[in-house]
């Protein structure tokens, strides 16, 4: 897997600049799910789209039509962990996640 760079955008900037990558497992079997780009501090209630890095199935998501975007399933136990859909307070395609469905653990990149 090559080392994804951090996304320096207008939404980093608005939650204070401060950014870290997180590897998000399935709670139900502990299978890695995705490599997030979470920013700013607060918990992580949704995953947007632009800041998944890993797998490739996920990045290609970005560009799709929110119709078009599968809820999201653990690849391994077929878990589902959050829905598909538009946060309307900034108008970003996300997966709302369920509460307890992952665990993350901070990566260092």
């Amino acid at each position: 897997m090559e080392i994804p760079k951090l996304k320096s955008d207008k939404y980093r900037n608005v939650r204070g600049g401060y950014s870290r990558f997180l590897d998000i497992y399935c709670d139900r079997c502990g299978h890695k799910v995705l490599v997030y780009q979470k920013d700013g501090p607060g918990e992580l209630k949704r995953r947007y789209l632009d800041r998944i890095s890993f797998p490739k199935k996920f990045t290609q998501l970005q560009g799709l039509s929110i119709k078009k975007v599968p809820n999201l399933v653990c690849p391994n136990c077929h878990s589902l962990l959050g829905i598909s859909y538009i946060y309307p307070k900034e108008k970003r395609s996300a997966f709302r996640l369920f509460a307890g469905a992952i665990k993350k653990k901070i990566t260092k990149r």
